[in-house]
């Protein structure tokens, strides 16, 4: 979906969205298709690049606030789909920030000796959930899955070196779903106030943003005795491309060492992370001994950063 096809739905034009958020399209899950189908995709590719069997996996975890219903887990599902039979599964909600938490949560079974195998997946089926009329929030959102499989590093200096987690409850406010809770449950007038769609405080989430995620960044790199230009490559959330010129900016890291796709893929929430990832790394972009800075924020507020040494 293009700006251009959105702008014969709401007011706006392609110049207005791209000129404020850096997109040029967003893409829509298939009439029927539903958030596991996707991650499922997703997955089996992750799988083989990993050279990894379903009924190996140890632990499926799914970060996604778009599940294909309240419950069970959309992870529940996926493992049901692929086959991993001996995988726990449950999902993650930290909107935006589901994979970098989920994948956090993945290096510490492993670190812990735990298991050996997890599949960590970001899922968003978001063009159901958004409200059409709202033309400042709608521009900005599409669907997509991505998928990482996590093992054992046998070099203790290669793989995920820290993660840096975080959540401020004092801002649920600014980016929420309000209905369908037991604050304000399923009812024909939650129903007629549109509480079950996406609801953004666009400016405060910005202003909000920027901050966290440039403190974030800079605190993993302090962790890991790490100065701004040892980072090789930045796999940012892609929710904004102001966003992302204004951490890196404050970061005082060039936007070449960043991969975008935000203007092909609009703001994909937890799927955002995994793709970016994935794409730079297929592009043959990511070379062994890489050291990569991840970051990403998402409603709660919820956010976080992770040095990966590729």
């Amino acid at each position: 979906m293009t700006n251009h096809d959105l702008a014969k739905i709401v007011e706006t034009s392609d110049e207005w969205i791209f000129e404020r958020t850096g997109i040029r399209q967003r893409h829509v899950a298939a009439e029927g298709e539903v958030t596991s189908d996707m991650a499922l995709k997703a997955a089996v590719r992750a799988l083989e690049m990993a050279s990894t069997r379903a009924e190996d996996l140890d632990v499926i975890i799914v970060g996604t606030i778009s599940p294909d219903m309240p419950m069970p887990a959309c992870a529940a599902f996926l493992a049901h789909k692929l086959g991993a039979k001996k995988a726990f599964a449950f999902d993650v909600s930290a909107a935006c920030a589901g994979s970098l938490f989920g994948m956090s949560i993945a290096a510490q079974y492993i670190q812990t000796g735990a298991i050996k195998r997890a599949l960590v997946v970001g899922v968003e089926l978001l063009t159901r959930i958004i409200d059409w009329e709202d033309r400042n929030s709608c521009v900005l959102f599409g669907d997509a899955a991505g998928a990482m499989v996590l093992g054992p590093s046998e070099d203790p200096n290669r793989g995920i070196l820290s993660t840096h987690l975080h959540t401020d409850g004092a801002q649920t406010d600014i980016l929420c779903i309000k209905g369908g809770g037991s604050k304000h449950p399923a009812s024909e007038e939650m129903l007629r106030q549109k509480l079950h769609k996406v609801s953004m405080n666009g400016r405060e989430v910005y202003k909000f943003a920027v901050r966290a995620l440039t403190d974030a960044v800079k605190e993993g790199l302090a962790f890991n005795t790490l100065e701004a230009d040892g980072i090789t490559h930045v796999i940012a959330h892609q929710a904004n491309i102001r966003i992302i010129d204004a951490v890196l900016e404050r970061l005082a890291i060039p936007r070449e060492k960043a991969w975008l796709n935000i203007d092909r893929f609009g703001n994909t929430s937890s799927a955002s992370l995994p793709t970016t990832l994935d794409e730079a790394n297929r592009a043959g972009k990511l070379k062994p001994n890489d050291t990569i800075a991840m970051m990403a924020i998402g409603a709660g507020m919820s956010w976080g950063s992770a040095v990966v040494r590729w």
